[in-house]
């Protein structure tokens, strides 16, 4: 099955092309898929089968030992009403809701390889529109030359609501600022920390908390886990550790649910950028520095939140299923 790797601020993804083989025009080179055979031959047995399937894959291809090693399985699929739909798998084999820096993956490699077309020279953007299962998103692709250097991605408007994240209100949490932001705070117990998150939806749940002292510092791989599957969330939660560097710049680190640590994630330096705004930290452009690199984020309060940065295909290759 051939695959390519590309990596967002040192977020990577494994990439497939999942399309159905009618999309593949003439002349095309038709990828060596084993998931269009796979799924042709065993159709009948219906969605549950596919989706275990889809499931098995990235747990053994995401592996940094025994497969490819990425952080998400994203598969590049059709849909009717946008250019293309994205589907991303965790590397634990459940499905994310979205994912900015895969997104902005996925708008790379759907351009340079040729899937979706572009006339677009250095300098000029090209936009896509990409299904999620959080609903459309906006990429706006920036050429250099032939290629893409720069990807921003529309990450929709963030969610406060309780069930909208979602998150139980019978938890150890209690809210603090309610009458003050739309973002609340709660206080809850992490594996004996003591800590102030705010949570809220970018499609996806976060819990962001905002510390005095450098992230380098926090023992996340000790919290971490103990917030994500936290009872104040029912589906998991993403958690961000974030210290304001001043009105332009936040050092940051993620937790990622179903990941673990990683050196990015796209939706996560939105819900700390939103959060931050709200708690009136920062101005409404700010740059998020995470130990991959920065990602830059803009919202007004008002619209869509906007996350922009840069991206870079690592390799391709063929991967070979046990049994092959």
């Amino acid at each position: 099955m051939k695959f390519s790797k590309f990596q967002a601020t040192g977020n990577d993804f494994i990439l497939v092309d999942a399309r159905a083989p009618s999309c593949h025009s003439e002349g095309e080179k038709r990828p060596k898929n084993l998931l269009f055979t796979s799924f042709r031959a065993s159709a009948h047995q219906g969605k549950l089968r596919e989706e275990s399937h889809w499931a098995k894959l990235a747990q053994t291809m995401c592996d940094r030992h025994f497969g490819v090693g990425a952080d998400g399985l994203i598969l590049v699929q059709n849909s009717s009403y946008c250019d293309l739909k994205m589907r991303i798998f965790n590397p634990d084999g459940s499905e994310a809701e979205t994912c900015g820096n895969g997104l902005r993956c996925l708008a790379k490699y759907a351009i340079e390889k040729g899937i979706v077309s572009t006339t677009c020279k250095g300098g000029e953007a090209t936009n896509l529109r990409i299904e999620t299962l959080s609903g459309m998103r906006q990429a706006k692709a920036y050429m250099l030359g032939n290629k893409v250097s720069r990807v921003e991605v529309s990450m929709g408007t963030p969610q406060f609501q309780p069930e909208q994240i979602p998150v139980t209100l019978t938890a150890d949490a209690v809210a603090s600022e309610a009458k003050q932001s739309p973002v609340i705070t709660y206080q809850l117990t992490a594996n004996s920390y003591q800590l102030s998150v705010s949570p809220l939806s970018m499609g996806n749940p976060h819990a962001v908390s905002f510390v005095s002292e450098p992230v380098a510092s926090f023992p996340l791989a000790e919290v971490g886990p103990k917030v994500e599957r936290h009872p104040l969330f029912p589906q998991r939660t993403n958690f961000e550790i974030a210290r304001v560097l001043s009105r332009g710049e936040i050092e940051a680190r993620v937790w990622e649910r179903g990941v673990g640590e990683t050196l990015a994630c796209g939706s996560g330096a939105c819900a700390i950028a939103v959060a931050a705004q709200l708690h009136n930290y920062v101005d409404d452009i700010v740059d998020i520095i995470l130990p991959g690199g920065s990602l830059t984020i803009s919202w007004d309060r008002v619209g869509e939140v906007l996350l922009t940065g840069p991206v870079e295909e690592v390799f391709s290759g063929e991967y070979l299923t046990r049994g092959e």
